[in-house]
């Protein structure tokens, strides 16, 4: 696949306990960028942090939260970004999601061939 070099970055902030059709909402909108073949989605757990309700929720030594913050981040085209988001939103009870444009300096699966400019490097 190769991405255009002007491309979208969709944030999804959610908690780590929050759950979608039985697993954990993260994993399920992980598995919908890749069944609507999106280029790719990380999912990083934060140490602390606050949202709409304005409950702080972190990560302590003694005491580890079970809902720490959540961030999902997908890059792709603008296109299939804001196809995407229609698929998530009746998935995110509680959350934020943002989008911004973003310069694509390459997009590479580790594997090179001939075929495919953005691998060579």
């Amino acid at each position: 696949m190769i991405l255009p070099k002007k491309g979208q970055l969709l944030r999804i902030y959610i908690g780590e306990s929050d759950r979608y059709e039985g697993k954990p909402l993260y994993e399920w909108i992980v598995r919908k960028a890749r069944e609507t073949g999106l280029a790719g989605a990380t999912v990083l757990r934060g140490m602390e942090g606050f949202g709409a309700c304005s409950r702080i929720h972190h990560a302590q030594i003694l005491r580890l939260s079970e809902d720490l913050p959540i961030l999902v981040e997908i890059v792709d085209t603008r296109r299939k970004i804001e196809a995407f988001l229609p698929v998530i939103d009746g998935a995110v009870e509680e959350g934020l999601a943002t989008v911004e444009s973003v310069d694509i300096r390459f997009y590479r699966s580790g594997k090179t061939s001939d075929a495919d400019p953005q691998t060579k490097g």
